[in-house]
């Protein structure tokens, strides 16, 4: 199993609506609003790196993102 954290920079009126629908996704385990840097964290499973760069593709797809960064856990 492999795991990552999605950072987002996004819209504060598109943010409820964004965590919602990233919660959709298959392979995302939680997410939420945040303050500082990031508006919103998106935790990402899958059963290898390569599972969880596609989760996180499908949920830099959705609407009102800025900009994503993508930490991954290394093992």
């Amino acid at each position: 199993m492999a795991n990552g954290l999605m950072l987002v920079r996004i819209a504060a009126k598109e943010t409820p609506a964004f965590v919602e629908e990233a919660k959709r996704i298959e392979g995302v385990v939680d997410a939420y609003p945040v303050f500082g840097r990031f508006d919103v964290t998106v935790f990402l499973e899958g059963n290898d790196f390569s599972a969880v760069k596609g989760v996180a593709a499908k949920v830099a797809k959705l609407r009102g993102i800025k900009s994503t960064e993508t930490l991954m856990e290394g093992k």
